[in-house]
């Protein structure tokens, strides 16, 4: 298992892990500073995984030099045949004819090493990258429901703050109207008691100019 591989394995059992949101059975809690250190692994990791396999691309020229190698080697052995054999040229022909097949099979095989290798590069490549995203979409909607579940829950709090506030106010202002009609009916029997005084007063008066006279 490649460290890519391994560290795509540890993510996924992060996730299984985690706890979920009270009240929900498909919404997690994660550790954000977490999740992001081994998404930054990931990232980091992918170019290595990437070198591993330029190194067996690069493996091509040391498979083709070496078929060059041993079909000079051929060749040189030929030309030290031709000095013992009577048909030089049938024997040229042959070296030349069997270094060029290895050189043929050669370059075949660092083709398919190389058609191989770039294939298995690329599918590394989109895969890491495909689940990296994946992994940041699933990140990005839990973090936006968590928002808009706080933020209900904060305008619902907000809304029967409100409704109590106002029940509130309004007691109180009924206490204040309550307390200004004792008020009122004391004044007004104050009112009415100056009144009868002079009244007292007036008969008294009348009273005192009729002796006089």
């Amino acid at each position: 298992m490649s460290r890519i591989e391994q560290l795509i394995s540890d993510i996924e059992a992060y996730i299984d892990n985690c706890k979920y949101q009270p009240f929900s059975n498909n919404k997690i809690i994660v550790d954000k500073d977490q999740l992001e250190d081994m998404l930054s692994e990931l990232r980091l990791k992918t170019p290595d995984e990437i070198k591993k396999y330029q190194k067996i691309l690069n493996n091509k020229d040391a498979i083709i030099s070496d078929a060059k190698e041993q079909a000079e080697s051929i060749l040189n052995a030929a030309q030290i045949q031709t000095e013992e054999l009577i048909n030089e040229h049938e024997i040229m022909q042959r070296a030349y004819a069997q270094a060029n097949q290895l050189i043929e099979q050669a370059t075949a095989q660092a083709q398919r090493i190389l058609d191989s290798a770039t294939e298995d590069a690329n599918n590394i490549r989109i895969g890491a990258v495909q689940y990296t995203d994946d992994m940041l979409g699933k990140l990005q909607y839990i973090i936006e429901h968590s928002i808009k579940d706080n933020k209900e829950k904060y305008t619902s709090l907000m809304t029967g703050l409100e409704n109590v506030l106002t029940v509130v106010t309004n007691n109180r202002k009924e206490l204040v109207v309550e307390d200004e009609e004792p008020q009122q009916e004391t004044a007004e029997q104050a009112e009415a008691v100056e009144d009868d005084s002079e009244d007292v007063v007036y008969e008294e008066n009348d009273d005192l100019l009729d002796d006089d006279i």
